[in-house]
């Protein structure tokens, strides 16, 4: 899964995260949600229709949007 992005997580597996790619005002807000390299992540489900998805990260289960997600690099 090395040089993957988070919307490419299928829902069931973990990985880690390992840079962000977002704009500097983007990547703080995704650090404050708890998507810090380092930090593992798992999708736990999709909506119906794909977008959003869920993630635990952190003890907290936060939804993003796949376009978030594809900004967010994992290993």
């Amino acid at each position: 899964m090395e040089g993957t992005t988070l919307d490419r997580l299928e829902t069931g597996r973990k990985a880690t995260v390992s840079q962000l790619l977002a704009p500097r005002g983007e990547q703080l807000r995704l650090m404050e949600l708890g998507f810090i390299p380092g930090r593992t992540v798992s999708a736990l489900q999709a909506a119906p229709w794909g977008d959003p998805v869920a993630y635990a990260v952190c003890g907290a289960v936060i939804a993003l949007r796949r376009s978030d997600a594809s900004q967010i690099l994992i290993h």
